[in-house]
């Protein structure tokens, strides 16, 4: 996975500097998103590397699966990654570049995983805490998990904050072990 991160980096660095310099963040993050998702499918990943198709048939599949929301620049890009082997790498490139749009945008993906599910007043308030705290604004995503007994767990890049049950007894019961 690092490898492949490395490789992805250096492409979604000129595609996000492309986009910004556009005005075209929205338009990118859509063509990659739907790129990523065709690289990632079996029956497109059987067509990857396979030496009975031509890179030109490839991008021009990839061309047509990813739209035309990131406009000429998108199909060249396509073009560029069909002739360097690239296919492959489309996750990890847009991975990346809604890592780089997120830091441009001043925003924070946080998961927010609970015993529970929130209703719109408790994720809102979730949501305004953690922009005080992380000085940013939070595109919150939710899900439950029963296993964890009550409360949540928070996960924003690298913060993880682990206010659970579960969490919880399993921190008591390592201190009453040690």
């Amino acid at each position: 996975m690092a490898e492949k991160m490395t490789v992805a980096r250096p492409y979604a660095r000129a595609v996000f500097e492309i986009a910004r310099e556009a005005g075209a963040l929205a338009g990118w993050s859509e063509f990659l998103g739907r790129g990523a998702s065709a690289a990632a499918d079996e029956r497109v990943q059987a067509l990857i590397g396979n030496p009975a198709v031509t890179r030109e048939a490839l991008a021009g599949l990839f061309i047509e699966l990813c739209g035309d929301s990131a406009g000429a620049h998108g199909a060249s890009f396509i073009k560029v990654l069909a002739e360097n082997d690239r296919m492959a790498w489309l996750p990890e490139i847009a991975t990346e570049f809604e890592v780089l749009r997120a830091e441009a945008e001043n925003v924070v993906d946080v998961q927010l995983t609970s015993a529970v599910a929130l209703d719109a007043a408790q994720q809102e308030s979730f949501a305004a805490s953690l922009k005080k705290r992380l000085g940013r604004d939070v595109r919150l995503h939710c899900d439950t998990d029963a296993k964890l007994l009550g409360g949540a767990i928070i996960r924003a890049g690298d913060l993880v904050i682990d206010g659970s049950l579960s969490g919880r007894l399993d921190r008591l019961a390592g201190a009453v072990t040690h």
